[in-house]
């Protein structure tokens, strides 16, 4: 990371009710954000650069008559050659939206109305982001035929079953008739860091003359990622979770070989060449530009001290409780990601007790019942487990002494959660 970078401010000062009780050491203000996963600090160089188009050069980008809506469009046009280059793509290919949910939205139901007439057939894996799992619920309702992939133990798919289905084929060796107009896979898994084999995945859809799109919410930024080498046609990025600002993301249309063309979802204006109508949100863009920029610079130094991070946590904590279980492969893996199941604990009274830390948990509150995760369910991870588990997400501004801290935290919690489990 650049020495010009300064850790953010803390967070807004604890209430004395959550006030820790724990002897904190020096360097550590309460409380610890390891929730990078969920969203990022917006990096300080980010927010400099975002500033002046909020009040100084308010224009809007579409006003092609004064130097105001020149000023603004030439702020979107670098952040537009910033995004770009971070993924091996060209300007033309950058299409701006509120986020990677949108983003999401516009590739799957853009691709699938745009090529309605080759076919009906989709194919994702039972671990996306809900932003790609009810799309596609959606579009089964619909009339079109989903099918939804299994993963491993290890959270990857298997790529045979990815051939067979793309081929119309079902495992029992029966035969559909449908073609298979779109696969959606995630680059990396928003809970247990998995990183999915994307350039067979491409080579296979490449092969095939299916379109391939990916969710690269989570990876983007944090690893390379190449559109042309990995064959991806549409991907979709946000904003927030590379250390720029929430309400903006991006989505990467393939411009040639084979060139695509989405259905828009949001008619008016014609901005960003028809596919996505609205004034364009100026210091958001700049914004996420300026992220992308830091990454394009700072990603390979960075992911490992991540690593670095997060497998002292892991050491830490593994190497003095016992019946802990990592979620997801350790190989093939988000840098800053851990994800840990604790036998013999209350997953509530875990969060509960760590209050002075922002984590997840490893159940997603999705109505009035608390489920367990679907992406755990899906790697085979019990109920019980599933509501036991902790995402770890190491970020940026994280220090050693965060982690230390946190490590023990987790340690003398679990061990007295198991000792009132066993007495009672």
């Amino acid at each position: 990371m650049s020495t010009d970078a300064k850790i953010p401010q803390a967070l807004a000062p604890m209430q004395p009710s959550q006030t820790s009780q724990h002897s904190v050491p020096p360097g550590v203000k309460l409380p610890i954000y390891l929730d990078n996963h969920a969203t990022t600090p917006m990096d300080p160089r980010v927010l400099e650069e975002m500033l002046p188009y909020f009040i100084e050069k308010f224009g809007n980008a579409a006003s092609r008559n004064h130097c105001f809506g020149w000023a603004a469009e030439e702020a979107v046009e670098t952040a537009r050659e910033r995004v770009a280059k971070l993924i091996g793509a060209t300007t033309k290919e950058i299409v701006f939206t509120s986020g990677a949910t949108e983003s999401d939205n516009l590739a799957i139901k853009g691709a699938v109305a745009m090529y309605r007439e080759e076919g009906d057939h989709i194919i994702t894996a039972v671990t996306e982001h809900k932003a790609v799992l009810d799309t596609c619920k959606h579009l089964g309702k619909n009339g079109h035929r989903v099918t939804y992939l299994p993963v491993q133990k290890d959270g990857l798919i298997d790529l045979e079953d990815l051939q067979r289905a793309l081929d119309g084929k079902t495992r029992d060796g029966k035969t559909q008739d449908d073609k298979t107009i779109l696969v959606s896979i995630m680059s990396a898994n928003n809970e247990i860091g998995v990183l999915q084999p994307i350039a067979e995945i491409g080579r296979l859809c490449r092969e095939r003359g299916v379109i391939f799109h990916t969710d690269a919410a989570q990876s983007i930024g944090k690893m390379p990622i190449n559109v042309d080498k990995q064959n991806i046609d549409l991907m979709s990025i946000a904003g927030h979770k590379l250390y720029g600002p929430k309400g903006v993301g991006a989505l990467y249309v393939r411009n040639k070989n084979p060139r695509l063309r989405l259905s828009a979802l949001l008619d008016g204006g014609g901005h960003e060449r028809g596919m996505r109508s609205g004034t364009l949100n100026v210091p958001g863009i700049v914004g996420l530009g300026k992220a992308c920029a830091i990454a394009q610079e700072e990603m390979l130094k960075e992911s490992c001290h991540l690593a670095g991070k997060r497998n002292r946590l892991r050491d830490r904590i593994m190497s003095r409780l016992d019946e802990v279980t990592i979620n997801g492969s350790m190989e093939h893996r988000l840098a800053g990601n851990l994800n840990l199941s604790f036998a013999h604990v209350d997953g509530e009274a875990l969060m509960m007790a760590l209050n002075d830390i922002a984590l997840s948990s490893g159940s997603a509150c999705t109505t009035a019942a608390i489920e367990p995760s679907h992406v755990l369910r899906a790697i085979g991870v019990s109920d019980d487990l599933a509501h036991s588990s902790i995402r770890f997400g190491i970020g940026r501004f994280n220090t050693d002494a965060e982690v230390d801290y946190v490590a023990d935290r987790i340690v003398e919690t679990v061990t007295h959660l198991r000792e009132l489990n066993a007495s009672s």
